[in-house]
């Protein structure tokens, strides 16, 4: 207890009990004040004191708000161009065309030649590509493997997580049944219990522990998830059956297999679900959007109102609306709609005047309003405010700047998106392609650790936005050259290629080139310089006579 000084003393002799407040208050504020309760934690200054605030765990801040996030996400990318333009410009720099796989063999823990390493892999890749740039490797037979991709990270930044189950399907023309089957994020979702199943227990499992349609067990390890056999939103009245749910089990019980693959970003531990990429954006941009939408109505109705009439006395005269043809109106048959008309100007009768209209639209401070805030947004979504709007009109260095920036965000995204969606992929297949024997792999199946080393890989995508692209090239040189980095390393981050594959087709074109270049010189040898084929020699020479 902090001692009392003499005003305490002096109160406590007339009035015990309000010294010992006194006391008391002191102590608490001592505590209070302290550290951050100073600060960011004040509940005593004025300028905290409106901020309202409350807080829960994972599932009270995340999963209860998701069904209005996922709602209110998709409206705005459907109809606010910022959120378009913010969640295609990230789909466009993480995916693009699509990720390429590039095998990486670990030769020496194998036990093979480079060379044969190198066979091996290409074979993979030329297997691979008979099944990833077919339809047939879609559930749906509608997107090969790349345009699954884009689908899946829209997805995932739209709805804050995708799912994708793994069937294995039989189709004539495909060696391959490995299917890729993508699930709206809304599909997953825990059973109705109300309606449907009741008492909460099915397939003897407990309804609680399901949260957003992801079962887990007493440890907090995520064992099922639960999906719908439709979408949850669908009218009623265009379903064709009752809503079921299945329990799709996470992993197989004797292979391990992944049964089913989550594409989401957690952001605090204890998480189930993933939160749409826009969410802590969408107020702005809502705000931004009707702004915006004020802002145009207001610029088209200052367009058509060129003159207004003022009239001293009431007018008998025909309705405004009627200055424009019924013929020429938009919307004729509603009497109660006034049209106008670019410069419509109404004649005057004795005891009107004109008076012009003056609104200030387009707003000069628009721009300049809408630029301050699209850079609170880009910051919020670590897009760039010059990505995000595409202008780069400040400087070089200002420009190779945010697009460094905003190439780290999109590496991040990128392996990501690899871990949780394209290598699982990518090992499920090859892991059929050895079962069938069409790619040889001895001891795939027999230890992880092997079939690690076969299964190790890279995923080549976008490259780099090079706004001078002769220094990136001698940089790129420089590196290689210090072995700071490889060839096939600087060939993905410069186009995204495969520097192994622009060398084979260099010695094609090299080749190419050499018969080109020995058929033109043939060509141009004059007749009597002609060698003399049968001798080797020059018919010319006198020594060949």
């Amino acid at each position: 207890m902090a001692k009392m000084n003499l005003m305490d003393r002096a109160i406590a002799a007339v009035a015990p009990e309000h010294a010992l407040r006194r006391a008391a208050a002191r102590e608490s504020l001592r505590f209070i004040n302290s550290g951050y309760g100073n600060y960011g934690a004040s509940t005593t200054k004025k300028s905290m004191r409106g901020w309202l605030f409350a807080g829960g765990s994972a599932k009270e801040d995340i999963e209860d708000n998701l069904k209005t996030l996922r709602e209110r996400s998709r409206d705005a990318y459907m109809g606010v161009p910022i959120a378009t333009g913010a969640l295609k410009t990230m789909r466009t720099n993480v995916v693009a065309s699509g990720l390429t796989p590039s095998p990486q063999i670990d030769a020496d823990f194998l036990n093979m030649t480079p060379e044969q390493a190198n066979d091996l892999q290409t074979q993979i890749v030329r297997e691979f590509s008979l099944w990833a740039d077919s339809p047939l490797c879609d559930a749906d037979r509608v997107d090969n493997f790349y345009k699954l991709q884009q689908l899946a990270f829209l997805a995932y930044m739209m709805n804050g997580d995708a799912f994708a189950v793994l069937p294995m399907r039989h189709s004539v023309g495909q060696p391959y049944d490995l299917r890729v089957q993508l699930i709206e994020g809304d599909r997953v979702c825990s059973p109705d219990r109300d309606d449907r199943l009741a008492p909460c227990v099915v397939d003897n499992v407990s309804v609680q522990s399901i949260v957003q349609g992801v079962e887990t067990d007493g440890n907090g390890m995520v064992i099922a998830y639960w999906i719908c056999n439709q979408h949850p939103l669908a009218s009623l009245y265009a379903l064709p059956e009752p809503l079921k749910w299945q329990r799709v089990e996470a992993y197989g019980e004797t292979t391990g297999r992944r049964n089913i693959l989550h594409i989401m970003n957690r952001e605090r531990s204890g998480q189930r679900r993933g939160v749409p990429l826009l969410a802590p954006v969408l107020e702005a941009l809502k705000q931004l959007g009707r702004y915006t939408d004020a802002e145009i109505t207001a610029a088209v109705i200052s367009a058509m109102f060129t003159v207004f009439i003022t009239k001293d006395n009431p007018s008998i005269g025909r309705p405004l609306g009627e200055v424009i043809p019924p013929n020429q109106q938009i919307d004729a048959a509603d009497r109660g709609t006034i049209e106008l008309g670019s410069g419509a100007i109404i004649d005057l009768n004795q005891g009107e005047k004109v008076e012009f209209a003056d609104p200030k639209h387009p707003n000069t401070g628009f721009d300049a309003f809408s630029a301050a805030i699209i850079k609170q947004i880009a910051a919020a979504l670590e897009i760039p405010s010059e990505v995000l709007m595409k202008q780069f009109t400040t400087s070089y260095s200002a420009a190779r700047g945010a697009l460094n920036e905003f190439w780290r965000t999109c590496d991040m995204q990128r392996s990501w998106f690899v871990d949780d969606f394209c290598q699982p992929i990518y090992e499920e297949w090859l892991t059929e392609a050895v079962a069938t024997g069409r790619v040889k792999a001895p001891g795939f199946f027999d230890d992880p650790a092997i079939r690690k080393a076969y299964t190790s890989c890279t995923w080549n995508g976008p490259a780099r936005t090079n706004l001078n692209p002769v220094q990136e090239v001698d940089a790129a040189v420089k590196r290689v050259a210090a072995g700071f980095s490889t060839a096939d390393q600087e060939t993905a981050t410069m186009n995204g290629g495969s520097y192994a594959a622009n060398i084979r087709q260099r010695v094609i074109e090299a080749r190419m080139k050499k018969e080109v270049d020995d058929i033109a010189n043939e060509g141009n040898t004059p007749k009597g310089n002609e060698p003399n084929r049968e001798s080797g020699g020059n018919p010319a020479d006198p020594k060949n006579e």
